[in-house]
């Protein structure tokens, strides 16, 4: 099956005998002192405006806002018919449902969204009635209040009121003019007292604790909506025009990155402390494995490290500090307004990881001295509670990333216990973390004893995981020491345990045509007696029986597509890249990815069906960071001194414009396709780095750059000329390369592991 249009490959326009190249040199070498000396190309502003999706009755799709702090407001376009989201419908406030619908009502009859015609942007959505009226959406920065504007016919606005509904919701009266209502979830906490009100063309509906308070947030945000739209509409286009900025000559691809990047902002709150909800409707919550899952293609990718570093921070004073506590050192796995949960393993080490991401980006070594002593507290907690006697991390069936238990009884549906694979890969990365930080806080003995057991950990793993002969990752060891060799795309997460990357590309080929269908990543394969082609299949079985036992999770697409760029399978894993963009700006919440979906479509059908929540931040944030990291190939690493650039294009792209915030200041991409060849265009803006460019199948080099200077690498056939300018446009090196025939002797290594790759096809079970 194919996703999406690849381009066929390209012929070289410029068909010149090899001899020639060498007498051309001088003139290329002008052209790109020359190119590299002139100024940037000015960048078009992104607008919201331009991002706006139309949305037929037929797609009738979901729209969700939230306000960057513990409110969120989801609908559909047109009707509220969706068999598990519709419950949530309407405003929801710290895991609180306030009301469920909003309506606009002329002369006692309701408008029928049903009706309407409607466009969802970032910021709004617009429904634009027959007789003309036209109802804008949106939330606020900061407040639990929902904004309204009306516009239309002056004879009809007049006559428009705004009506509540909801099954937690009770009407108060009048006061002051404006309709009041209190709110109540049985067993959710605190009652909400609402208070709506018209002003001008403008319906305001305000939540809060007292109907004292919520008639004190009416007054004083009334008079300020225009400029409160304003400026949340001036902070969006900002996180896109910015360091943020991307556009390509793919319309698909950039609009689909555009829209992802401020669908998964939004799901950045502070509802408790600073976190990333983990999705909606229902996951309105921090969740440890999420939240750090999701951070480096939320926060880093996209150049927040301020707000990285808030979540960090914030996490960490969850953490069980209690040395008697077989919990010591763990981070929670769910942080709800009034509870919170440590029953996960994976959670921790995801920390650890993110913080080491978040400092090889942005060079912040004072939170490492901050954060040392919980980064130390989850290792010696670990050390101390949570290993086997060979070193590896032990945990209980429920306690990784696939953690559905059944109900009552609470036997897992998917059981790990007690040692998955991921797991030794993510404590084998906090082992080796952690090593790292405590050198640079100077506690030596750390140090020491966390790299030797990271390598206790790589060297049991080869032993016991890894079966002779076939060379299969193992999926778990259980209780007993018995290896379970189920295929679960957890395989993905352990490679650089191997160090034969030969076996290590054939795993990731037997797992990708296994597992990884043209639409994601399935949790099993198919052939497997537990495997559920349909994650929601009411009346046959729990959807949780399907959740990790064949259901696809687009978050996994993250890792899969990682591991092909690694060994060159460049297009392949663009077309599955492709069908992700695709999914967000067609199917779907407007702008976002799902949770789940199943992992085979419905007798006639194309697609699987959506499933899980409608917008999921590790889904949104994989896509992201792949793109960034990987497609692009820009991979900071601030701890070592250097940013690598290694790009690594499909052949669908011609040209691309990117910013990418690195330390304390910004590297600027372009890259352009040329008659014979493709160009690389690099700047550092205020900040200085070495860089070390990877352009296959040519050697690694480093270059040395200052605030302002300019590299460019220029590639034709077999040689590759890359030239560094200053600011002032005088050219500091120069160099040619020619292809490494080592280089080239392991990528066609890896292309015969790879020949006649397929994805996984839909089978009967």
């Amino acid at each position: 099956m194919t996703i999406g249009n690849v381009r066929a490959a390209r012929v070289p326009a410029l068909s010149l005998a090899l001899a020639f190249v060498a007498a051309l040199a001088p003139v290329v070498a002008t052209a790109q002192s020359r190119a590299a000396s002139e100024p940037w190309p000015l960048r078009p502003t992104v607008t919201l405006e331009s991002l706006a999706v139309p949305v037929t009755r037929a797609e009738n799709r979901a729209v969700s806002f939230t306000d960057k702090r513990s409110a969120y407001y989801y609908t559909q376009t047109h009707a509220n018919d969706h068999p598990e989201h519709a419950w949530f419908r309407g405003l929801n406030v710290a895991g609180r449902r306030v009301f469920n619908d909003h309506a606009l009502v002329l002369d006692g009859e309701a408008l029928d969204p049903r009706t309407a015609t409607v466009v969802v942007r970032p910021d709004a959505m617009v429904r634009t009635y027959p007789n003309g009226v036209v109802e804008t959406l949106r939330l606020l920065d900061g407040f639990a209040a929902l904004d309204i504007a009306i516009a239309g016919p002056a004879p009809l606005l007049e006559r428009v009121v705004l009506r509540l509904s909801g099954d937690t919701l009770r009407s108060t009266g009048v006061v002051e003019g404006r309709q009041t209502y209190e709110s109540a979830t049985p067993g959710a906490g605190p009652v909400d007292h609402v208070v709506t009100g018209r002003s001008g063309d403008r319906f305001l509906v305000v939540v809060a604790e007292t109907a004292q308070a919520a008639h004190a947030a009416y007054d004083r945000l009334a008079p300020e909506l225009p400029r409160l739209e304003a400026e949340r509409r001036a902070r969006l286009e900002a996180l896109l025009n910015g360091t943020g900025y991307l556009a390509a000559d793919d319309a698909t691809l950039t609009q689909a990155l555009r829209w992802i990047t401020l669908t998964t902002d939004s799901l950045v709150t502070r509802q408790r402390g600073d976190g990333i909800y983990a999705g909606l409707p229902w996951f309105n919550e921090y969740w440890g494995r999420d939240s750090f899952i999701a951070l480096p293609g939320a926060l880093l990718v996209t150049g927040h490290f301020e707000q990285a570093r808030a979540v960090l921070v914030s996490f960490a004073q969850f953490q069980d500090l209690d040395p008697a506590s077989r919990f010591y050192g763990r981070l929670p796995n769910i942080v709800k307004p009034a509870s919170l949960d440590y029953h996960t393993t994976d959670g921790t080490p995801r920390w650890v990881l993110a913080l080491h991401d978040y400092v090889r980006y942005s060079g912040d070594r004072a939170v490492v001295v901050e954060l040392y002593p919980n980064v130390r507290a989850s290792i010696e907690g670990a050390l101390a509670n949570w290993t086997d006697a060979a070193g590896l991390l032990v945990h209980a069936d429920n306690e990784t990333w696939m953690d559905a238990r059944r109900e009552g009884d609470l036997v897992p549906y998917s059981p790990r216990g007690t040692r998955a694979n991921d797991i030794q890969a993510l404590w084998h990365g906090q082992l080796q973390a952690g090593a790292q930080f405590a050198r640079l806080v100077g506690d030596e003995d750390a140090a020491s004893r966390w790299s030797r057991a990271a390598e206790r950990v790589r060297s049991q793993f080869a032993r016991v995981f890894v079966e002779r002969g076939s060379g299969h990752i193992a999926d778990r060891l259980d209780a007993a020491g018995r290896a379970d060799d189920t295929l679960r795309p957890n395989l993905f997460f352990t490679l650089d345990l191997l160090d034969d990357r030969i076996a290590a590309a054939r795993e990731t080929r037997r797992a990708w045509q296994a597992l990884v269908y043209p639409w994601g990543v399935a949790t099993l394969d198919a052939r497997h007696p537990l495997f559920r082609r349909y994650h929601f299949a009411p009346g046959r079985y729990h959807k949780d029986e399907a959740y990790h036992n064949g259901t696809v999770w687009p978050w996994l697409d993250g890792i899969a597509l990682q591991r092909a760029i690694e060994f060159g399978q460049v297009e392949p894993a663009w077309a599955l890249f492709h069908a992700n963009d695709v999914l967000a700006l067609q199917r779907g919440v407007v702008g976002g990815l799902p949770e789940t979906m199943d992992a085979h479509p419905h007798p006639g059908e194309a697609q699987p069906r959506l499933t899980g929540t409608f917008l999921q931040a590790w889904s949104n944030a994989e896509h992201l960071r792949v793109w960034y990291q990987w497609f692009l190939g820009v991979r900071p690493d601030l701890l070592r001194g250097v940013v690598v650039l290694a790009p690594r294009l499909p052949r669908a792209i011609d040209d691309v414009d990117f910013s990418v915030r690195v330390g304390a200041g910004n590297l600027r991409g372009r890259y352009t396709t040329v008659a014979d060849g493709r160009r690389y265009e690099y700047a550092l803006e205020a900040t200085a780095a070495t860089v070390r460019l990877d352009l296959m199948p040519f050697a690694i080099r480093e270059f040395a750059l200052e605030p302002g200077d300019r590299l460019v690498a220029l590639v034709r056939g077999d040689q590759l000329d890359v030239r560094v300018l200053s600011s002032k446009g005088k050219s500091n090196v120069s160099t040619r390369l020619r292809t490494s025939p080592e280089r080239r002797s392991t990528q066609a290594r890896f292309d015969r592991e790879f020949a006649g790759l397929s994805f996984a096809s839909p089978r009967e079970n």
